[in-house]
């Protein structure tokens, strides 16, 4: 079939096997030209299908020369429907490192279920012995606990209405939207789904099963973000969440032998996450500008190459006076949120192709799921049942 992006809000229903893969390639070529990097050798990475997961089991794969299990939750293609653009980025990633002789499974089921833990022990036991490295990338909306509860995250402030600027990417139009209060119960929700219980899980599982090396790293990720976002994000439900993750980093690090935590806060960049944030469009749009006139910006690869390569293995693990590693550092640089803030201010409908790389955020919504890629003939024909090597 002939496949074309249908965007509905922010989700693109379909998804380009061919533009996946071309995408994955550039990544992949991206973290071998950066050099070869010390690091982990048999990783895990929980999330692995796109956004900073993907880009992290890249990094370790191509950089560290790791042999890497991912963990993932996508749809399988058909001739009549595309697959997600997980399956088809992973479709791509297997190819890749089978390529280079580099060992790579998946499995593809809810990383939150006690079955895909078991699942992941039982392969580790039987391929790779431990491993020396846990990545725990999820980005879920809801999250189905062992007793049957279903818990749903909201992306809603925790204190009274917040009003601001927000834009519509597709149009352009640029108008107030304002975000009010979660409950307490959906404040709860939004933590058992997106804070560190989960994660503490998994090393606990993998520590119990005797297939984590002594001396191991686990890392999750978070944002912060600057004064504008933060009634949204910093100081709202979904930052309650990320306080829970880090405090977890702690507790894991404390409680399980021979593993140390991190939470590494990330740059603002466009995921399926991102784009559904009100004002953070925005913010990112604005953003991507600045940074790319300053000659500082940096992508999901990029981020997760020198996570890696400087932050993690460069030498000690780099962190802040709180324990956090900041590859958000470029961003919250002083005068780049200087810029930022003025921009801010003044941006309007009327000059926001002046003010802000709209086009750029487009464009890197498109490519998540395969569309705008260097080379790709989107004309052609495409191979929409596309399998998973690892997977049966």
């Amino acid at each position: 079939m002939i496949v074309k992006p249908k965007i509905r809000g922010f989700i693109c229903t379909t998804a380009h096997p061919e533009g996946c893969k071309a995408i994955v390639k550039e990544q992949i070529d991206y973290v071998k030209n950066a050099g070869k990097i010390n690091g982990a050798k048999k990783v895990l990475v929980i999330g692995a299908s796109m956004g900073y997961g993907l880009a992290s089991r890249i990094a370790a794969a191509f950089g560290c020369g790791a042999a890497t299990l991912g963990v993932i939750f996508d749809k399988q293609g058909s001739d009549s429907r595309t697959a997600s653009a997980g399956w088809y980025n992973t479709a791509a990633f297997e190819e890749f490192a089978a390529a280079d002789g580099l060992y790579a499974k998946t499995i593809n089921g809810d990383a939150f279920s006690a079955d895909v833990k078991n699942q992941v022990i039982d392969i580790i036991r039987k391929d790779l012995g431990k491993v020396d490295m846990i990545v725990y990338s999820l980005a879920a909306p809801r999250r189905t606990c062992s007793d049957g509860t279903v818990y749903s995250s909201v992306l809603k402030t925790t204190g009274g209405d917040f009003t601001n600027k927000t834009v519509d990417v597709k149009s352009g139009e640029i108008s107030e939207v304002t975000i009010t209060p979660a409950t307490e119960q959906e404040i709860f929700a939004t933590v058992k789904v997106m804070g560190g219980e989960d994660w503490k899980e998994w090393i606990g599982a993998l520590s119990s099963a005797g297939v984590i090396e002594d001396g191991a790293v686990t890392v999750a990720y978070s944002y912060i973000g600057p004064e504008i976002t933060h009634p949204i994000y910093k100081d709202g439900s979904i930052g309650r969440a990320k306080d829970h993750l880090a405090a977890t980093a702690k507790e894991i690090t404390k409680s399980i032998d021979g593993v140390t935590a991190y939470v590494s806060v990330n740059k603002a960049l466009v995921t399926q996450s991102s784009s559904a944030i009100p004002v953070v469009p925005l913010y990112i749009s604005i953003l991507y500008k600045v940074m790319k006139e300053m000659g500082l910006h940096e992508g999901c690869i990029e981020q997760m190459q020198r996570l890696f390569a400087e932050k993690i293995y460069g030498g000690g693990v780099k962190t802040d006076e709180n324990g956090l590693i900041r590859m958000d550092d470029l961003e919250m640089r002083a005068d780049v949120q200087e810029k930022i803030s003025k921009v801010w201010n003044s941006i309007s409908s009327g000059n926001i192709s002046e003010c802000a790389d709209l086009d750029g955020y487009r464009t890197d919504f498109n490519r998540l799921f395969g569309f705008d890629a260097a080379g790709v003939d989107y004309e052609a024909d495409s191979d929409t049942a596309i399998g998973i090597p690892s997977i049966l």
